[in-house]
């Protein structure tokens, strides 16, 4: 039982600065963040994206780069995505297998470099199809599942040979984490990780990140036959539970804000480490509230990452791990 007031009266404890930050019951850390990286070919390259203000593809020296500036932030982990050229694009994604591609390129790279630094590498044949699809397609434009899981099956244990340390699929094929789980502990990489993109919505979010991979133009129809719908949240816990039950160490939602209440049902359900991407979209808008005077980029920046944590959240992918990051130093 509570007081009744006055004897009770809850702004007590917000009447000042220090007392408010005594009483905070979420906190929001550098070591919360996982910073997204663009990959594009080329030495000394950085390639803004004109849909993702403040974002660029860099080359892997200008991902070292990144590296350094990270960890110097206190941020734990980075995730890498590829911007595979035109030319290595193909129906069957055969270039997510090659040891060297951009993705493996730039993990060793930064393990060279920065050894003590987190990579996560997504799985998925997105960035490396000529249809823009994360799977293979049939003749009737249908992505295949099982074909589909054993080509990522090998992505991933080229990720992991190259040094990943956390495979995030993303691809939301049935069984895959599994398959790849077993594959991994097959082949000798017992604590690399899989965070699953266990929930992942079919989403309007997505596109200034297909700008980024360059695979926005490329694709034909939509996703709509193995990413969720949005109307959906029972099945996002059925989809959590197979991930987790196929060997996941932790779980993704995907988009972030919209889909909180997700993040919520699944921490409460689940009690496992749950994470979320605040997708490209989510970013624009914030960025293009700024631009236009209708919001603060410090305050809603910090306000939209603690929601996550408030939500239930480990960690949050954003691209606004860097600017955060250095708000929180300050």
């Amino acid at each position: 039982m509570h007081a009744p007031f006055p004897a009770l009266r809850l702004r007590r404890t917000r009447s000042a600065a220090w007392s408010r930050r005594l009483h905070r019951e979420t906190t929001l850390t550098p070591a919360d963040f996982i910073w997204p990286l663009f990959i594009a070919e080329g030495e000394g390259v950085e390639e803004p994206i004109a849909s993702l203000p403040g974002v660029s593809r860099w080359s892997v020296d200008g991902i070292v780069a990144r590296a350094r500036e990270a960890r110097a932030l206190g941020i734990p982990c980075l995730a890498f995505f590829p911007n595979t050229p035109a030319h290595l694009r193909s129906e069957d994604g055969r270039e997510a297998l090659n040891p060297d591609n951009l993705m493996c390129r730039a993990i060793r790279a930064v393990k060279d470099a920065v050894p003590d630094i987190g990579i996560l590498t997504d799985v998925a044949l997105d960035p490396y199809t000529a249809h823009g699809h994360d799977g293979l397609v049939d003749t009737a434009g249908y992505v295949v599942n099982d074909a589909t899981v054993e080509i990522l099956v090998g992505q991933s244990l080229n990720q992991a040979a190259a040094g990943a340390d956390i495979i995030a699929p993303s691809d939301m094929m049935d069984g895959r984490v599994g398959t790849i789980r077993a594959a991994l502990e097959a082949e000798g990489h017992a604590n690399v990780q899989i965070m699953a993109y266990a929930a992942k919505y079919a989403s309007a979010f997505y596109g200034p990140f297909r700008d980024a991979v360059g695979s926005r133009g490329l694709l034909k129809g939509d996703k709509a036959t193995y990413q969720m719908d949005h109307g959906n949240a029972e099945e996002a816990l059925r989809e959590v539970a197979l991930d987790l039950a196929e060997g996941a160490d932790s779980v993704m939602v995907k988009p972030g804000l919209p889909y909180l209440d997700i993040v919520a049902r699944v921490k409460q359900r689940f009690e496992v480490p749950v994470f979320a991407y605040q997708v490209s979209g989510e970013y624009a808008m914030i960025e293009a509230a700024v631009a236009a005077g209708a919001a603060d980029r410090d305050a809603i920046v910090l306000e939209t990452l603690t929601a996550f944590k408030r939500a239930g959240c480990s960690g949050v992918l954003t691209y606004h791990a860097v600017h955060a990051a250095r708000l929180l130093g300050a």
